[in-house]
């Protein structure tokens, strides 16, 4: 296994972030266990889950699922960077949601009971709170710090500016603010290219891709389909997402073919070679689904391979591969 300092942290953490999203939904409890132990052998230690993953009814709390894991010893909990996220609606009163400090105490609390722990390493806010202001957000986060409930901050789904304001908010607190941002990033989606990787970089926070293969269409969805199997990127969204780019779809999976890997491990090696990136989340439904993650560390992909990739997936704007505002201006 690889391992980076996440931002400009001294936490090192796997190039290869485990999701757990499906676990309690798609993947049963036994099976999310097998894999979180799987990914202990693989020597991947950072695992991100959120407080309101599993809760839909028929669904199983992902963060319970993951805080059983842990009771079971082993060190299992020593061996994890655990980071889970704040934000969403976990109820239906007017303050069970956003970023209040009334609402983060709250989730806070319900998250360590869930997880069975006493702390959370990387703590992140799932989205930007346009309404409370960054002074109450900072505030509560340092009491949080201070109880050591919490060691460190993320963002996820911010844009630069927003990652910019909170810095600027954390620095007039003396506080060290975020150190990560969790942005949707992949081949078919750079927006974060424009703004979000420059101002993450400048801040010195680690960027997280989440969706790295964009809900299966760079997973080998086309050869599935072809195989006669079950392919996540030919159903729902994706679906329409495919029609649209399916001609750029069949040349991305014959380069693939044509340099001997799996279209999904090139769409991870991709995501390895950017330049700010921590590591993207996988989100296995199963240990071998997990197993095979784990060629993308081992790809290098040569300057003709990623110039022929941004050729079918180009940067965003019209002038080629620059952030804002070289990338639409001058």
């Amino acid at each position: 296994m690889e391992y980076t300092q996440l931002g400009r942290s001294g936490l090192a953490v796997s190039r290869l972030v485990l999701g757990t999203m499906n676990f309690g939904t798609e993947t049963s409890e036994a099976d999310s266990h097998t894999i979180m132990d799987r990914a202990h052998e693989h020597g991947i230690n950072f695992f991100d889950t959120a407080n309101v993953y599993g809760t839909r009814p028929g669904e199983e709390s992902t963060e319970e699922i993951i805080g059983r894991w842990f009771a079971d010893g082993g060190d299992r909990r020593e061996k994890t960077v655990l980071a889970t996220k704040v934000y969403l609606p976990t109820g239906d009163g007017p303050n069970e949601s956003f970023l209040s400090a009334l609402h983060i105490r709250r989730a806070v609390e319900a998250s360590l009971k869930r997880l069975q722990t006493d702390h959370i390493d990387l703590y992140q806010m799932h989205h930007i709170d346009r309404n409370t202001p960054w002074e109450e957000i900072w505030e509560a986060f340092t009491v949080l710090r201070q109880q050591g409930k919490v060691l460190y901050f993320g963002s996820a789904n911010f844009a630069g500016w927003h990652i910019a304001q909170a810095q600027e908010a954390a620095r007039s607190r003396h506080f060290l603010g975020l150190i990560s941002e969790q942005s949707r990033y992949n081949l078919m989606n750079r927006w974060a290219e424009l703004e979000v990787l420059p101002a993450a970089r400048a801040y010195g926070l680690g960027v997280i891709p989440w969706g790295p293969l964009n809900g299966g269409v760079l997973g080998g969805v086309l050869r599935k389909q072809q195989e006669g199997r079950a392919a996540r990127g030919g159903s729902g969204r994706s679906a329409a997402t495919l029609a649209e780019h399916r001609e750029a779809i069949e040349a991305y999976e014959k380069l693939a073919a044509d340099i001997g890997e799996d279209p999904a491990h090139v769409g991870l090696a991709w995501l390895l070679a950017q330049d700010g990136v921590t590591g993207p989340i996988i989100g296995p439904r199963t240990a071998d689904q997990l197993d095979g993650s784990l060629r993308a560390l081992q790809i290098r992909l040569d300057g003709s391979t990623l110039a022929r990739l941004d050729e079918l997936f180009p940067p965003p704007g019209p002038n080629g591969a620059k952030p804002a505002p070289e990338a639409y201006a001058w």
